[in-house]
């Protein structure tokens, strides 16, 4: 197994989805294995999921984006 990823996709529950409604749908893209959130990182140490996402807005410089969500929601993390 490679030591070096490209991310990870962190799947979430279909009613964690819904919940999180139009806050999360920009930060989903669908891939092989379903909708997903594409991460550089991803800190599951706490209470909450930690992940690090990059974003270009539009007419803007890249950045990064931490969003949180409970570990309740999410399904599982797969590294890309």
């Amino acid at each position: 197994m490679s030591e070096t990823t490209d991310g990870y996709a962190v799947f979430l529950y279909d009613q964690a989805i819904e919940v999180l409604g139009a806050a999360i749908k920009p930060l989903l893209e669908e891939g092989p294995g379903g909708l997903h959130i594409p991460c550089i990182e991803v800190d599951t140490s706490g209470a909450f999921v930690e992940m690090t996402l990059r974003s270009r807005p539009e007419n803007a410089q890249d950045a990064e984006i931490e969003v949180m969500v409970p570990t309740g929601m999410v399904r599982m993390i797969a590294s890309m």
